[in-house]
């Protein structure tokens, strides 16, 4: 019964006010330790370690914060676990190699099934797939637009942005990018997004009523490899993770100019933005860490050790 009242309740859209008590606690997957990591984000001491399943990568929460999902790329499934006790609700079938996903307001999970050129539609609720929408080579990336109208999902080898009408599941565009699209995010808003792609080292701007690109740049870094991307909550400030160059990159979003770079740690991957966007964290895969960064003073201050490989992270603040 709890299982299933905390799957119906993430189904319906809340106010701020009517989400639980956070708990602040930062969940970061561990793809070569089979782990997830829990962090108190208030002090950077680990809470404990999940034993989670095979090679989890993919991460988030569901819209009321209240169940953490994980996609297990080796099993083909979702795993589910209780963001305030940590207690483990079991796993979703998930279609082939799911790696990673974005959950949409009516709690839907879209997911990238990489070895299958799919994007999956998952209702958690009732453990139902949906639906399975043929894309492009490789799917990576993917990310719901806030009206959740539209979901975009990135191929990394047939290099485009899929645009997936969310109402009939349709692909609606495919827009051409740079070599290997990786990260995805869209504004507070939705009229725009952004994509980085890692082998053209390039980020561009793409407008989602028009879906067309709108602005592009190549990367000033040296050795990056662009990953995640994330959004200050104003719209202005744009945080990217630069693979092997070891550096999270800070970036105008309107321009696209590069404002500043900060060091973490060896080939940083996933990044996650503290609600009120003054703590950026990544996901650093070789150094086995996770680096803090605090956003006012462009700044790391803080390395947390966590499990081998870290890839994706998820905060429930």
């Amino acid at each position: 019964m709890k299982l299933k009242q905390l799957l119906l309740s993430s189904l319906v859209l809340v106010s701020a006010s009517a989400w639980a008590d956070p708990t602040y606690r930062l969940f970061v997957t561990n793809e070569k330790s089979n782990t997830v990591s829990v962090i108190d984000s208030r002090t950077g001491k680990i809470e404990t370690t999940l034993e989670i399943g095979d090679r989890p990568r993919g991460i988030g929460l569901s819209p009321d914060q209240k169940i953490l999902y994980v996609a297990l790329s080796e099993e083909n499934a979702i795993g589910m676990v209780d963001v305030a006790t940590l207690e483990f609700l079991g796993k979703l079938k998930a279609g082939e190699d799911p790696e990673t996903f974005d959950v949409h307001p009516n709690g839907n999970l879209y997911l990238s099934n990489e070895d299958d050129a799919k994007a999956t539609v998952l209702n958690p609720a009732t453990g139902e797939i949906i639906t399975e929408i043929r894309v492009g080579l490789e799917p990576e990336g993917v990310a719901v637009s806030p009206k959740g109208d539209i979901a975009l999902v990135t191929s990394e080898s047939t290099n485009m942005v899929h645009v997936i009408d969310t109402a009939s599941h349709k692909v609606v565009a495919n827009i051409l990018v740079a070599a290997r699209p990786r990260g995805l995010a869209f504004n507070s808003d939705g009229s725009f997004a952004y994509v980085s792609s890692e082998i053209g080292n390039e980020l561009a701007i793409i407008d989602t009523t028009t879906h067309t690109i709108i602005k592009k740049v190549v990367l000033d870094i040296p050795k990056s490899k662009p990953m995640a991307i994330k959004i200050s909550p104003d719209d202005k400030t744009l945080y990217l993770t630069t693979g092997r160059a070891a550096k999270a990159a800070i970036i105008n979003a309107e321009t696209l100019e590069l404002i500043a770079t900060v060091d973490v740690g060896k080939r940083v991957w996933g990044a996650e933005l503290s609600r009120d966007g003054a703590t950026l964290y990544t996901a650093d895969g070789v150094s086995n860490t996770v680096s803090v960064v605090d956003t006012a003073t462009q700044k790391k201050v803080m390395t947390i050790d966590v499990g081998k490989g870290p890839w994706g992270l998820a905060l429930d603040d």
